[in-house]
């Protein structure tokens, strides 16, 4: 992580279990997506980490399935900060039936009551390219990336 101070060293890096932990267990999440004009948009979602994928759902006419329309590039982000793991990444509609009924049985233990309705708005995959992992107690030493691009 090139200008941060942090030493060259992999020793302290932080393992993908860990990384993968603190994206399973989150409620909420923060998407951030790029409006038409280039600004960001950030707003919490709710979803699921499964076969290191990140999905979640949205209404058609939200601002988040808007700016995913015209650009697919999007960063997820775990709710604690302190334990931060940043996914960037492509988002990607799913259509397929069978995955969509799959992914239901986890998001809905997750949201109870609530249940992945795609009639109410689009599933996406966010197939991650980079994640990094920052343990603030650790900074220092455990500053993470795990590079996907080439998945």
């Amino acid at each position: 992580m090139p200008g941060y101070g942090i030493p060259e060293s992999t020793r302290g890096l932080l393992p993908w279990k860990w990384a993968e932990q603190r994206l399973k267990k989150s409620h909420n999440y923060w998407m951030v997506t790029t409006r038409p004009g280039g600004a960001p948009h950030a707003m919490p979602v709710w979803g699921i980490w499964v076969d290191s994928v990140f999905y979640f759902s949205t209404g058609r006419p939200s601002r988040k399935a808007k700016n995913l329309a015209k650009n697919q590039h999007c960063v997820v982000c775990n709710e604690l900060a302190n334990e931060a793991v940043i996914v960037e990444g492509v988002a990607k509609e799913v259509k397929d039936v069978k995955l969509i009924q799959r992914l239901g049985v986890p998001y809905h233990a997750k949201y109870k009551p609530w249940k992945l309705e795609p009639e109410r708005g689009p599933l996406y995959a966010v197939s991650p390219r980079a994640v990094f992992g920052m343990y603030e107690k650790k900074f220092s030493t455990s500053a993470t990336r795990w590079d996907f691009a080439k998945r």
